[in-house]
């Protein structure tokens, strides 16, 4: 029987304005693309509210009329990649397979992620910061409450089936989890973690090869059983 417990959808603050829905879905996406493009390669600091509005051959002015700041044209980019990974997160949640299968799924799924959107990636990365800390708290649902969700879940369901041990702590072992998962997932985009990795590995492993990923999935294997 399939496991059908989806991830709720915690209601978001919308961060454009009402105007940004009413125009083509065309001219949305080449303003999203144009800034994704300018907040991963200049960061949020450096990213010019300008340029964008000149790369995506709109006026500044229609540019305000969208959004408010260029703060909220930020929120809006990464809000709309954080309903793209909670869509994700659902479709691996409601399939009929284990907890470990699960989780490699997911790790998959968030190396294909990094790879197809290295620039999306490098924002997330960038929104870690400490400099960046005022927006994060902006954010109605971050990352972590969409995850912490997905953990739950899987967990009680593998405690009930007996897959994992039943004394196995629900909150540490999702936080580790995820630990792994982020650390994984910035090595596509950082230098810092690459080398990182790099130094505890040595040229063992390749972060796109299967071979890293399974061991992964065999280390939280052995460590919950």
């Amino acid at each position: 029987m399939k496991n059908t417990v989806l991830i709720s959808r915690i209601k978001r603050q919308k961060f454009h304005k009402d105007t940004f829905d009413n125009i083509s879905e065309e001219r949305k996406k080449r303003i999203l693309d144009v800034s994704i493009k300018e907040f991963a390669e200049k960061g949020y600091n450096a990213a010019n509210i300008n340029a964008i509005a000149q790369k995506a051959e709109i006026s500044i002015g229609s540019l305000y009329s969208y959004f408010a700041s260029k703060e909220d044209l930020f929120l809006t980019i990464v809000d709309v990649g954080f309903q793209l990974i909670e869509e994700v997160l659902n479709n691996i949640n409601i399939i009929d397979e284990d907890m470990f299968s699960k989780l490699e799924k997911l790790f998959r799924t968030t190396r294909e992620y990094a790879i197809k959107y290295p620039e999306m990636n490098q924002i997330y990365l960038d929104l870690t910061t400490q400099g960046l800390s005022t927006l994060a708290n902006r954010l109605s649902t971050k990352l972590e409450s969409i995850t912490v969700e997905f953990y739950n879940n899987i967990i009680n369901e593998a405690k009930i089936k007996g897959i994992i041990r039943t004394d196995i702590n629900k909150e540490l072992t999702s936080f580790l989890i995820d630990n792994m998962l982020t650390m994984y997932q910035f090595s596509f985009s950082s230098d810092y973690y690459r080398d990182r990795m790099k130094i505890f590995l040595g040229s063992k492993y390749d972060i796109e090869d299967d071979a890293l990923l399974n061991e992964i999935i065999m280390f939280i294997k052995r460590a919950l059983n």
